[in-house]
């Protein structure tokens, strides 16, 4: 506890922090490296949940060299907490060895491991480094992802959505390809491809994505109601949003309607902004039909957004299509009050 707790533990940011714990094991631990993981496995079922990241991290650390007796640990940690971030180096050390020990995992009987096989090689892992031979050529993760996209555990099933989506920003045909295939076979795995589609939908408006589910464009769509309230606010303040649009169809007809907000922050001390998409409702819609309702929409500062002065775009989004405009000028916080 005092090495890890030593002089800079304050400023370092989370995986600094894991790795200065794994440090400070491999100080006090035996320097035998098998005597140490053996210390560490005897206590492994004591010590679960995020916490206790450091005992991969362990691995990552010291075990590069010792790969049966280390692949054997992280299987065995993972079940306690995740492996994912300390699968990545043997990964780069040896891509070819790692992938057929992961799509071996992907038949084990824990899903804690089944997930580890998916999770631990997706191309854009957050808070990891991303693996870049796999964003050129995503090839040898197919097979695990083929595995397991019925597997019975939706944790398990939710890794192969994101691995796909990671996938899908560098190869959108290739996951098409493999989501039209999948479709149809199994409620789950048709789940999992939506989930795993989310990028293509959201951020591409990719027609083939949308048709497949059955997302179709709606030109019988007509927005009667848009608005923003108060049109000018603080950081720290809270809009509502209003929205109303009828589906001009016979009444014997429908169409699935997805609603979305897409809000343009501008960035500070720059002239470009960028844009972030907030989902509204979905719902099938009977011809004569509205999707209506309110959203609150805040400009409080959060640790993955900041807000800054200035015109913020406001566009409702009707099944990919951009079809309406509004605006709210953001001011600077108020002071507080003395």
């Amino acid at each position: 506890m005092r090495l890890s707790l030593a002089e800079g533990w304050e400023a370092l940011a989370l995986k600094a922090r894991i790795r200065r714990i794994s440090l400070s094991l491999g100080a006090v631990l035996p320097d035998d490296y098998e005597r140490a993981l053996d210390i560490l496995e005897g206590i492994a079922d004591e010590c679960r949940g995020f916490p206790y990241l450091f005992f991969p991290d362990f691995v990552e650390s010291f075990g590069l060299s010792h790969w049966d007796r280390s692949v054997r640990a992280l299987a065995l940690f993972t079940r306690s907490s995740s492996a994912e971030f300390a699968v990545r180096p043997f990964i780069k050390l040896d891509c070819a060895r790692m992938m057929a020990q992961m799509r071996a995992w992907s038949a084990d009987p824990d899903e804690h491991v089944r997930r580890l096989a998916s999770e631990g090689c997706r191309p854009r892992l957050p808070w990891a480094d991303a693996l870049p031979a796999f964003k050129r050529d995503p090839s040898p993760i197919l097979p695990i992802l083929e595995a397991l996209k019925a597997d019975p555990s939706e944790y398990v099933r939710r890794s192969v959505a994101n691995n796909l989506n990671d996938i899908s920003k560098d190869h959108p045909g290739l996951v098409m390809e493999l989501a039209a295939r999948w479709h149809g076979a199994d409620p789950q795995t048709d789940a999992l491809l939506r989930h795993a589609c989310r990028g293509l939908i959201r951020g591409r408006a990719d027609e083939d994505a949308m048709r497949l589910f059955g997302l179709l464009p709606a030109p019988e769509a007509v927005v009667r109601a848009w608005s923003v309230s108060p049109e000018a606010a603080a950081i720290g303040d809270a809009v509502m949003i209003a929205y109303s649009v009828e589906l001009l169809l016979p009444e014997a007809e429908s169409r699935k309607l997805r609603l979305e907000l897409a809000v343009t922050y501008p960035r500070s001390a720059e002239g470009s902004g960028y844009r972030k998409l907030f989902r509204l409702a979905e719902r099938q819609v009977a011809g004569g039909g509205a999707l209506e309702g309110t959203r609150k929409l805040s400009f409080k500062d959060l640790s993955t957004r900041r807000h800054y002065p200035g015109t913020h775009t406001l566009a409702l989004v009707v099944n990919g299509k951009e079809t309406a405009t509004t605006a709210v000028v953001l001011e600077a916080a108020k002071e507080a009050a003395p």
